[in-house]
Order: structure tokens, then C-alpha cells, then sequence
């Protein structure tokens, strides 16, 4: 540790808007490598508003973990989306490397927010567009 290593915070209001993106889920950047020291970790809010979802995507390299705060999710992925897992608030999630998948708010009232951590950083690589009837359950507000 150098002698003039600090703890680097991000305030509410001053979170990172320029990360990468997917559609309906928005993320916001807390920590990472676009506005503070840190090299291998990024930490984030995604947040879907009723009835939205993600884009098809995948995460390259990184590793994620995600955690509910507020909401019901649904994680649609493998072949045509047709598999699914849903979480609700205080669920912990892991989605690994390469893995294509959707995102959604399975509420048409109540808006769906995760915190994500990644390592090394926010990759996100869109894919091509899915139909909305491709994703069982999914209805937008």
C-alpha cells in the first residue's frame, strides 16, 4: 500500500452515467475504473423500470454478481432464451463469462434495481434484438 492510498467515495448524484448500456436496464457506475482509482472491480446500480428489460447481452470476460434490492427480476438465457431464473429482493445472483441473457422487471408497476459488482470492469456487449414473445412471462408496462 503507497502512503498516499485513500479511501475514493462516490457521492449520491455523482455516480458514473457513462457506462456501458443495454437497453432498458440502466446502469450507473459507483466504482470503477472510468471515475476512481480501482483497476479490476466494478460495483453499480442497474435499475429497470416497470415492465422493461435489458437488451440480449453478455459480459465478456467478467464475472458478475448481482444482488435484488427492490423488485422482482427474471434472468432469461440459453438457447432462444428459453430458460429463466427469477429473483426477488435479497437474492443474490451469478452470471458467468460469455453468457448471453435478458434482464427484465417482471412488475408492469414497481421498478426492479440491482446492485452488480464485475470484475474487471463493465463489459457489456449487446447482442441482436429478441422478440418480447421469445421471453415467457414477460409483459411491458
Amino acid at each position: 500500500m503507497a502512503k498516499d492510498d485513500v479511501p475514493v467515495v462516490t457521492r449520491s448524484g455523482q455516480e458514473d452515467t457513462g457506462t456501458g448500456q443495454s437497453g432498458g436496464a440502466v446502469r450507473i457506475s459507483g466504482v470503477g475504473p472510468q471515475h476512481t482509482p480501482a483497476t479490476r472491480i466494478w460495483y453499480g446500480k442497474v435499475s429497470n423500470e416497470p415492465g422493461y428489460r435489458s437488451l440480449p447481452h453478455h459480459h465478456g470476460e467478467a464475472e458478475t454478481g448481482g444482488y435484488v434490492l427492490k423488485g422482482k427480476g427474471r434472468i432469461w438465457f440459453g438457447s432462444n432464451y428459453a430458460q429463466y431464473v427469477d429473483l426477488a429482493e435479497g437474492d443474490f445472483v451469478f452470471v458467468p463469462p460469455f453468457m448471453p441473457h435478458v434482464e427484465g422487471n417482471m412488475s408492469t408497476t414497481e421498478e426492479l434495481v440491482w446492485l452488480t459488482c464485475r470484475t474487471p470492469d463493465n463489459i457489456v456487449v449487446n447482442l441482436d434484438e429478441v422478440d418480447d414473445s421469445a421471453l415467457e412471462g414477460y409483459r411491458r408496462a
